[in-house]
């Protein structure tokens, strides 16, 4: 088996075979060695690319050989969905390891979680706040971890966490191993690795570039259309599992009322949402009882789900690696995928899209839909709009090229 040259311990390689691991991916073939040898790690890589069983299993091959019950290693993850799956991850590599995890974070009761820590876990993967609410009550002591990892690091720093995450590592004995994993490095980002990590080991796994399993093409409307062209592309789309993205958590719960309106099999994960239904909604979409997924970028962070078919940008990020990192979540597992980007005409999407353009090396398809009115006006559109009947066994696969020729949908 290819992972045999990590001279990893027989329960571990028993999971990775359990849980279908063939190959390597990039990134665990450069990470896990370097974690192994108990060296500092800045990893580069876009979402994807393995990097959770990267820190995992090295942290599982460390960790089972010591005492039990006592908290060894921290992961600190953006939100509560990732720290979710991450924690899955733990869970189904060190089944048979007898090494415990906890997930920490915020929307549920603090009692449940103290009651774990009492009992004593060896792992903690928690997000920033709610791990900072314990420190502060003396619930939990980070005194003993021998390994931290910080992932999505440039998502903890967008969503406003540096300051906290400092705070937190003052807790953190100055003698251990530290991993940060980030999709980008911003100055802050930067000056933050150069500040906890100690002669790290840098490796970058193409995380600023485009999938290259993946068709890039936008949808070029008026602003005031721009729902209903979302509703003429879904009926003409041949779909499996679809990621919407939205800007904004308010905009991602109106799409996704509108979608079930039509009769979309459909969810969305925002902010708004308690922990209960955020983790319903994306369990449902994982195992194949919602179709679609309306997120906001910050929510879409713990979204893994290796069958999505179609990426549809209904509102433009606000840059280009942000669109790299939305697209990146179709065309997983040795299968093909569609990013489509419905497109405003306003100046904020003309200018994204020529950037990202230069980020793609190329300009993107310009695609219509074949029989949908591009010059209805905004005082023609009635307020039942998203009252007709769809039935989605009727979708076609009808497209009109803004340019002379047909489009050729790939097979799958």
């Amino acid at each position: 088996m290819p992972f045999t040259p990590f001279n990893l311990r027989a329960e571990i390689m028993k999971q990775i075979e359990e849980e279908g691991y063939t190959n390597p991916t990039p990134i665990q073939s450069q990470a896990i060695p370097a974690v192994l040898a108990g060296q500092d790690v800045m990893g580069l890589a876009q979402t994807g690319t393995g990097k959770t069983a990267a820190f995992v299993l090295p942290i599982l091959q460390k960790l089972i050989p010591g005492p039990r019950g006592k908290l060894r290693a921290l992961i600190i993850a953006p939100t509560r969905e990732l720290a979710e799956q991450i924690n899955e991850t733990i869970r189904s590599l060190g089944k048979t390891s007898g090494l415990t995890s906890l997930t920490i974070y915020g929307g549920v009761g603090l009692r449940g979680q103290i009651s774990a820590l009492k009992r004593g876990v060896d792992i903690v993967v928690a997000c920033p706040g709610r791990l900072l609410d314990h420190l502060q009550q003396h619930t939990i002591s980070l005194t003993q971890i021998e390994i931290l990892v910080l992932d999505e690091a440039d998502q903890m720093f967008d969503m406003g966490f540096l300051p906290n995450i400092r705070k937190i590592i003052k807790h953190i004995p100055t003698k251990r191993q530290t991993l940060l994993f980030s999709a980008t490095m911003p100055p802050d980002i930067r000056r933050l690795t150069e500040a906890i990590l100690k002669n790290p080991v840098t490796i970058e796994v193409a995380h600023t570039k485009p999938v290259e399993a993946i068709t890039h093409a936008i949808f070029p409307v008026k602003a005031h259309l721009k729902t209903d062209l979302l509703l003429a592309l879904l009926k003409q789309t041949e779909t499996q599992s679809v990621l919407i993205f939205t800007k904004t958590k308010h905009r991602a719960k109106s799409v996704d009322k509108l979608l079930k309106k039509e009769g979309y099999r459909c969810a969305s994960l925002q902010g708004n949402l308690s922990q209960g239904q955020r983790q319903a909604a994306l369990n449902g979409f994982r195992d194949g009882r919602f179709d679609i997924m309306v997120a906001t970028d910050i929510a879409a962070r713990g979204i893994d789900v290796s069958r999505v078919s179609h990426v549809i940008n209904f509102d433009l990020p606000d840059t280009t690696e942000a669109y790299i990192h939305r697209t990146g979540r179709t065309g997983r597992a040795s299968r093909t995928g569609d990013a489509y980007s419905i497109v405003a005409d306003t100046t904020d999407d003309a200018t994204m899209i020529k950037q990202i353009e230069r980020k793609m090396g190329g300009p993107l398809e310009r695609l219509t839909i074949e029989g949908f009115n591009y010059n209805l006006a905004a005082s023609t559109i009635p307020k039942a709009a998203f009252a007709r009947t769809h039935q989605p066994q009727q979708r076609k696969k009808t497209w009109g090229s803004s340019s002379s020729a047909p489009i050729t949908k790939r097979k799958r």
